[in-house]
This record gives C-alpha cells, structure tokens and sequence, in this order.
C-alpha cells in the first residue's frame, strides 16, 4: 500500500488469506479466532500499517455512544474562563460521571467552524449554550437529527426544546429583598443588551435589549420597584460588557457625582463581584455603606468575602434534566421554566441611617 491511511480492513483479510469476516473478529472478537489465524492476521496489519478498526465509526454503527455534546459559539476557553458556564459544566460533569457518560466540548465562533464541529461530534446529543447566537446554533444542530435541549436561549421559537430560570421571577426576589431592608437609592448594573452598548442605558433601551435576560431581570426589578411605589425612572441603569474593566467604570460613573446608590443590583454574580471589590477599594464598606445582590449562584460567590447574596439558579436541576435529554431520555417539549431562590450571605443589610 503507498499510504498508510488508505489501508482498510479487507486488505489486511486478503493479506492474511482470511475472510474479512474473520479479520474484523479478530479485532472486535478475538475470542472466537483460532490462536494461529488470530496471529497471522495481526502480522499482516502491522506489515501494511493497519491500526484497527475506528472506534467512532463501531459506536455510531451501534446507534450510541453514551456522551453528550456540550455546545456553545464561543472559543473553548468560554467553557471555563465564564462563572456560569463553568458551574453548569461541573453538574453536567458529575451527573455524566455517575451514569459512566462522556462530555464533549463542541465550541467555535465562526459559522462554517461550529457547523462541521457539530456535524463531526461523535455523541447521542447536544446540550446547547446559547447565551449568544442561539438561533443560528439551533439551525445546525437541529441538523444532525439528535436528542437536544438549549440553555439560556432568548428565542421567539417556542418549538425549540429549552430549559431556562425564571429571570423575572428571580430579579423580583433581589429587589424586593433590598426593599424590604428600606433601600429606596438602588441602581442596576446589568449584563449586555446588544452587542456595542456600554455604560448608561435608559429604561426604553432596556426594553428593546436583544438580549432576553438582560431584559427580562430588568423587568423583574421593576414590578418590585413600582409594586413600593419608587419611580423606575430615577433608578440608573450601567450596562456591562461582564468583565472587570466595565464593571469598574459603571461604578466609578455611579458614585462619582450626585445622589449615590445605596444598593447595587447585579445581574450576574461576577459582575457583583467585581462592583464589590470596588467599593472596598475605593473605601466604601459591604453591607455598611452600599449593599449588593448577584445573580446566578455560582460556587464563587459562596466563598466570596464578604459573602455574597445572589439569586441561585437551580444548576443541578438543569443540568439532570438537560443531561437526560441529550442522552436520549425523556425530552423536554418547548419551554421549560424553573424558579430560581434569594440566598441571604453577607452582602446586604439595612442602609445606613
């Protein structure tokens, strides 16, 4: 043969005077192989330089291959630089570890990259990330004709099998929590509405934000806001871009001049995070002078100091459910909501009189 890889099982059978039948028994059941045809036949594929058979190719063929494809239009760093990608991708982990499953990571920012790696994934079915780009991701997906379910997608689709956190819900509790301990200065500090706003946000930009769960913890805040009769439109918005440097000028912008929060709503638990860190840093104390509330619940924010209070979405029963889908078990049809809960830790406390 001129090249190694074009060799395949049939040339090894003829080689060694075997039916390929034989030959493929003596890679995939060699207990049923004579000793002396079993040798002659592993001497013939290692003159002509044949590995064996593919293993991927021998899994699809049995129709699974117990993994689960973990997807997302981002780089693969995503998968563990991201608070919450990161927290949801360890539950998925220990759920799949427990049922002797595999994870793979399926992950490109480019539409022709993502479109053969998901096309090439060798899994049952895909858990889909689409916190970004989740319609195109969907398309492709959809596709393969595979068990699927997304997370965290804003789509109007309503056929699209999803599993999501009642954002509304949640930020309603943050609020309502802050008012209940007789803040009325409160501020937002959100995560992105599209993809090039930064900084100050006005509630009409709010309301038409692309993205869905920027929007709709926005509008959770709000029913609280206008169920205590404080007026939305007195409360500032600074929009993100959920890393540190913006987080920092929001900040800055907010208690640089006028009238100062004396609460912070956070919408993820990162970007409270860094906010925290920079009140401490710029002599403000927490829970004293400003108090802070996150989102999301990530493992960090439990170990944060101080620590932090947050809406915890409910990752282990997300993952489980997202996990039997993908594996082929029972499906998730349309839109499933779950509630999230307040954890109360140490970064809120009544304003300081």
């Amino acid at each position: 043969m001129a090249e190694k890889e074009l060799v395949r099982l049939r040339d090894v059978a003829r080689e060694a005077g075997v039916s390929q039948g034989t030959a493929s028994n003596v890679f995939n059941r060699p207990e049923v192989v004579r000793e002396e045809v079993r040798e002659r036949v592993l001497k013939a594929a290692g003159k002509l330089g044949y590995g064996g058979p593919s293993v991927a190719g021998r899994l699809l063929r049995a129709g699974r291959v117990n993994a689960v494809g973990v997807a997302a239009i981002e780089p693969l760093s995503y998968f563990f630089e991201d608070l919450w990608a990161r927290h949801l991708l360890a539950e998925i982990s220990e759920i799949c570890d427990a049922q002797g499953a595999g994870v793979a990571l399926v992950s490109a920012q480019s539409d022709e990259r993502l479109d053969w790696n998901i096309g090439s994934a060798v899994v049952d079915g895909f858990i889909l990330l689409c916190v970004e780009g989740g319609e195109r991701l969907v398309e492709i997906t959809r596709a393969r004709r595979l068990p699927f379910v997304a997370l965290a997608i804003g789509a109007a689709d309503q056929t699209i099998p999803a599993i999501g956190v009642d954002n509304v819900g949640g930020a309603r509790l943050a609020a309502e929590h802050l008012i209940g301990l007789g803040h009325r200065r409160l501020a937002i500090l959100s995560t992105q509405l599209d993809d090039d706003l930064v900084g100050p946000a006005s509630e009409a930009q709010m309301r038409a934000a692309k993205y869905s769960t920027s929007r709709d913890r926005a509008f959770g805040y709000w029913q609280a806001m206008e169920a205590a009769g404080i007026d939305i439109a007195s409360v500032p918005i600074m929009v993100t871009q959920e890393d540190a440097g913006s987080t920092q000028e929001s900040m800055a912008a907010l208690f640089g001049s006028g009238e100062r929060p004396s609460a912070i709503l956070a919408m993820s638990d990162k970007i409270a995070m860094w906010a925290v860190d920079w009140l401490i840093r710029n002599g403000l104390s927490v829970p004293g002078d400003v108090s802070v509330v996150g989102f999301d619940g990530v493992p960090e924010s439990a170990v944060a100091t101080p620590k932090l209070t947050t809406v915890q979405q409910p990752m282990k029963d997300i993952a489980r459910l997202a996990v039997e889908a993908a594996l082929g078990g029972e499906q998730v049809e349309g839109r499933r909501i779950l509630p999230a809960a307040l954890v109360v830790r140490e970064t809120t406390a009544p304003p300081r009189q």
